[in-house]
């Protein structure tokens, strides 16, 4: 949860319910609060599959999209090298207009969003920084 929180802090997200601290499990959710293009939302997300340590999924239980479903990969290639992999799915609310949004401009901030966050993490887990969040 501490590792999310720094890898998310331009969208400056917190916790607001569920699962608080440490690592989360299956079947454990968490609500976040976090500020996305201009505006304060809530997102619930519960870990609805968890095969440590190779993957685990969460999935939107209430929030501002119609759906989404976050899997995360994690394949070990060579000399105890890991390359993360994110599988995020997700559908706009609004039919039609949700559709064009999406086209516009939303899945292009979902990207960057993802990557930079990814970015974090890469850092964390390449380096002793790690250590200050488990």
């Amino acid at each position: 949860m501490e590792l999310h929180k720094i890898s998310t802090q331009k969208t400056k997200e917190e916790v607001v319910a569920g699962k608080m601290t440490g690592l989360i499990g299956l079947d454990e959710s968490v609500t976040w609060r976090a500020k996305h293009l201009g505006f304060y939302q809530e997102l619930t997300s519960k870990i609805t599959e968890y095969k440590y340590p190779e993957y685990f999924v969460d999935e939107m239980q209430k929030g501002a999209f119609k759906s989404f479903r976050h899997e995360h990969y994690f394949i070990e290639e060579f000399e105890n090298k890991v390359k993360m992999v994110d599988v995020f799915e997700y559908i706009s609310p609004f039919g039609f207009l949700g559709r064009l949004i999406d086209k516009i401009f939303l899945k292009k901030y979902m990207i960057t969003l993802l990557v930079e966050r990814n970015k974090v993490i890469k850092e964390f887990a390449e380096t002793d920084a790690w250590r200050v969040v488990l």
